[in-house]
Order: C-alpha cells, then sequence, then structure tokens
C-alpha cells in the first residue's frame, strides 16, 4: 500500500508541476536563473571582501593588544599612585588644619577631593 501510495504522490507533484511549467516562460526562469547567480557571485565577492578584512582587523588587534594592556597596567599604577598622594595630601591639610584651625580658608576645609570615581558608573 505504501507503493501505490507514493506513485499517487509522485504522480499529483508530477502533473502540478506540469500545469505550474505551462504558467512561466522558459525565458523568464532563464532571467531568473541568471540574476540568482549574478547574486551569488556578488555575494561570493562581498563575502571575499569581509572575511579580508576580519583577517585585517584581527591583524591590527594582535598589534595593538599587548600596547593596550600595558598602557592599561600604566594607568592603574598611575591611578594607585595619584590615590596614595591625594590620601598623603588630606591627612597632611588634616594635620596642618588641627594645629593651625586657620590656616586655609573656611572654604577649602569642606571639599577635600573633587576629583570624580572613575570606576563608579554614571
Amino acid at each position: 500500500m505504501e507503493q501505490a501510495e507514493k506513485e499517487t504522490v509522485r504522480a499529483a507533484s508530477e502533473g502540478v508541476s506540469s500545469e505550474f511549467k505551462t504558467l512561466i516562460d522558459a525565458e523568464d526562469l532563464d532571467s531568473l536563473k541568471q540574476l540568482q547567480h549574478l547574486i551569488l557571485g556578488r555575494l561570493q565577492d562581498s563575502n571575499a571582501v569581509l572575511s579580508h578584512f576580519n583577517e585585517y582587523s584581527e591583524h591590527c588587534s594582535d598589534e595593538v593588544s599587548g600596547d593596550f594592556s600595558r598602557n592599561t597596567r600604566l594607568l592603574r599604577s598611575m591611578k594607585s599612585d595619584l590615590d596614595y598622594i591625594f590620601q598623603k595630601l588630606r591627612s597632611m591639610k588634616s594635620r596642618i588644619l588641627a594645629t593651625y584651625p586657620d590656616a586655609f580658608p573656611d572654604a577649602s576645609t569642606e571639599v577635600l577631593d573633587r576629583r570624580p570615581d572613575l570606576e563608579m558608573p554614571q
């Protein structure tokens, strides 16, 4: 029974395809085929360009990554040094204020550090 069912489906599909072929000209099909080949060629060219660009980008990234990590370490070191310096300045200023209360104008005693915290998202 399966064989008879398969043959029936095959005959029906052949009938539909033959009817469909009569609706469309062979020239139209050929022009569609040519357009598809043209689009395929353009897509392959685009793919090649993108692959080349990705390789170039990877190469540039490899060149820059060492400098970037080195500069990141340098900036972190500079930040810790500046934090230490500002901490020492605050402690010196507080000792001076304790010893000489009128050493600084009133406005300078209120705000000790106006630097933004760069590690906190804003």
